[in-house]
């Protein structure tokens, strides 16, 4: 065994340097190094302790889900928990994070199984309360009221537990460390053993993370690295609404989103989704157009807001909250080149409503729509909606999924959609609902007057 050194980390982008230094050349941060001891391995030839497999000898059998209890979460999970996964939630505060674990925890535990609930941050006692509020009260729940992670084998060996909960990541430590629990050493060290103990015990974890100011986790993107899903739980807590997003997935799809509902008795799930995004008051006014945009494997109709002003001196403004800015001046430079509208001289506002993010680009025409509409102080066509892709030409281009978003629409009451002309208005039409093709913006000025 060789001598006993020592390397300093950077706590907040883990950059690593011999000695002590005063300004981080990674991050630029002032006293973010933390001291970390470095224990040479033994000398020697090493012998594989594990047996080179070949890939065709792997059986080919589905992967084993187990329900969470929350339809929402089973679908951003890929279809269920997986044992053995290691599940990073991250939020900001008072978002419904431990209120959504208490409620999997419920669930686990009413199938027989027994869940290990470690808090570093509440008491057993606040934890109790909750568990009140909600009518949730098991014998199959253990809570833990012990950061050091050094002990928790002890409670599974004795539990042997079907789901253990961590509230937070950034509580809990290790003793052969020698820095303060969240740091850059804990963090990475904490979770590189959860993940071992979930692989070996076939044991799915869930951990609690915290979100900074930016809006990324709180620590290291290490912690994203090491997990096998990472999902975010994202909302304004003044509202009811949340949203959980995949963001890494192991064992499925990351273009999924789950919609809840806080109440007095936790987290409900959204049964239809598309009514919580349209306000019947609101459609018939001047800047409104509904989209109907496809979010992992089911769309939602979504109500999309523009408002158009005279601009004061200076460069006019261009706000969009629910999509990418740089997307916004885009769409305004193709109306502006391809219909002959001068917004260079007026402010443009966009809006999402209900808080979503929208990357799908089958939303660009309803945007269009919205501030034509606004831009000439003409409501569109009641009970429409536009779906496609706009070009740099002005050519309304053909989106996925199209089938489905149309069954939506119509199953939503609406009678009109208007669709690229691409996709071909027999295949399309059903029922009541008047499908409406146009391939590029002249056809689609026209079509809205």
């Amino acid at each position: 065994m060789g001598k006993i050194s020592t390397k300093f980390v950077c706590n907040e982008c883990a950059y690593e340097v011999p000695k002590w230094m005063g300004k981080c050349p990674g991050c630029n941060g002032w006293n973010t190094f933390v001291e970390e001891s470095i224990t040479p391995r033994a000398a020697g030839n090493k012998k594989a302790t594990a047996n080179a497999v070949p890939l065709s000898a792997i059986a080919d059998s589905d992967v084993f889900r187990f329900s969470s209890g929350n339809q929402e979460l089973d679908r951003v999970l890929g279809g269920g928990i997986v044992p053995g996964s290691l599940i990073l939630l991250g939020g900001d505060p008072g978002i419904g994070k431990s209120t959504l674990l208490l409620q999997v925890a419920h669930f686990i535990a009413q199938t027989g199984q027994k869940v290990i609930y470690l808090s570093g941050e509440e008491s057993l006692k606040q934890i109790r309360l909750r568990s009140l509020r909600m009518d949730i009260n098991s014998d199959h729940i253990y809570l833990v009221n012990e950061p050091d992670l050094d002990y928790l084998s002890n409670y599974v060996d004795e539990l042997n537990p079907g789901i253990i909960i961590i509230d937070s990541i950034q509580t809990v430590f290790t003793s052969e460390i020698s820095s303060v629990p969240g740091s850059i050493s804990q963090l990475r060290e904490c979770t590189a053993r959860l993940m071992e103990l979930a692989k070996k015990r076939e044991i799915a974890i869930f951990l609690v993370g915290h979100v900074t100011k930016d809006g990324a986790l709180a620590g290291p993107k290490v912690l994203e690295h090491i997990v096998d899903v990472v999902i975010y739980f994202e909302g304004d807590k003044n509202y009811a609404f949340r949203l959980l997003r995949g963001i890494k997935n192991r064992f499925g799809s990351t273009d999924e989103i789950g919609i809840l509902e806080m109440s007095g008795q936790g987290l409900k799930e959204v049964a239809d989704p598309s009514y919580i995004f349209i306000d019947a008051s609101g459609i018939g006014s001047p800047g409104t157009a509904i989209t109907a945009s496809f979010e992992g494997t089911r769309p939602l109709l979504i109500e999309l807001q523009a408002l158009v002003s005279a601009s004061g001196p200076g460069y006019p403004r261009r706000m969009a909250s629910g999509i990418d800015q740089n997307r916004l001046a885009l769409i305004i430079a193709v109306l502006e080149k391809r219909c002959s509208i001068n917004l260079s001289a007026y402010d443009v506002y966009l809006k999402v409503t209900g808080g979503m993010y929208l990357k799908d680009p089958s939303v660009d025409l309803s945007i269009a729509a919205a501030i034509t509409s606004s831009y000439f102080d003409r409501p569109l066509p009641s009970a429409t909606v536009f779906v496609g892709e706009l070009g740099l030409s002005g050519q309304i281009r053909q989106v996925p999924f199209l089938e489905q978003r149309l069954k939506e629409i119509q199953k939503m009451g609406y009678s009109q959609a208007v669709i690229p002309g691409s996709g071909g208005k027999d295949a399309y039409n059903r029922g009541e609902l008047e499908v409406l093709e146009v391939n590029n913006l002249d056809e689609f000025m026209e079509l809205i007057g």
